[in-house]
């Protein structure tokens, strides 16, 4: 058992505690608690005592260590606390060597559904049940040490027709041929509608033969 830190000795007259601006604190309240938000604890009940239990220990270190702020004193205490209950769980050692069993361990809980089945285990001394070890530790032998995430290799994105339309803009007379062609066409499909066949074969020769004049003037320019 940990020994429970009494409020009323580390409380300064300043208001500090632990020798820290009561701000530092409540920073530090924050950040554990969206990393235990971050494991999906969602019971608030037990996400308080989670909390506090992290901020106890990280108070008993503040005094001595007054160069750092308590966010981190308390982020280095909270991997310490989850990593050694890792270590109890999953029978795994703590080495220095392995330097991977947190991330393991994590990754397990979330495989084991740790948060929808046995979220009142997460950080509590044994014994635990047989079900919720077995799965700690099949997930925990699927995650590594060979395990990886797979990266996705970032590839240009296929715009297709659009990226076509783009580029013709880089070419004013095929731009200026497409814009004309498509206008001829709406208006041959009008005179269509609107007239007889044999007015309607003469009046698309004679804007063919328009069409034709006017790229060929520009080709005269050009």
């Amino acid at each position: 058992m940990e020994p429970a830190v009494n409020p009323a000795t580390l409380l300064g007259a300043s208001g500090s505690l632990a020798g820290r601006p009561l701000e530092e604190w409540n920073a530090a309240y924050g950040k554990v608690e969206s990393y235990f938000h971050a494991l999906r604890v969602r019971n608030k009940a037990l996400l308080g005592q989670l909390v506090l239990r992290v901020l106890e220990r990280a108070m008993r270190r503040a005094p001595h260590e007054l160069n750092r702020s308590a966010t981190q004193i308390a982020a280095e205490e909270m991997d310490r606390l989850v990593t050694e209950w890792f270590s109890d769980v999953l029978q795994s050692p703590l080495t220095k060597a392995d330097n991977t069993l947190s991330t393991r361990g994590r990754l397990a809980l979330l495989l084991a559904d740790m948060p929808g089945k046995w979220q009142e285990q997460f950080l509590r001394p044994g014994p635990w049940p047989k079900e919720f070890t077995t799965a700690m530790r099949e997930t925990f032998l699927r995650a590594g040490p060979d395990f990886q995430l797979s990266q996705m290799t970032p590839r240009p994105l296929d715009l297709g027709a659009i990226a076509t339309l783009t580029n013709l803009g880089k070419y004013p007379y095929l731009r200026m041929l497409i814009v004309w062609t498509i206008f001829a066409g709406l208006l041959i499909l009008i005179f269509w509608l609107t007239h007889s066949e044999e007015t309607f074969f003469a009046a698309v020769q004679n804007l063919i033969s328009r069409i034709s004049d006017f790229f060929g003037s520009l080709g005269h320019h050009g």
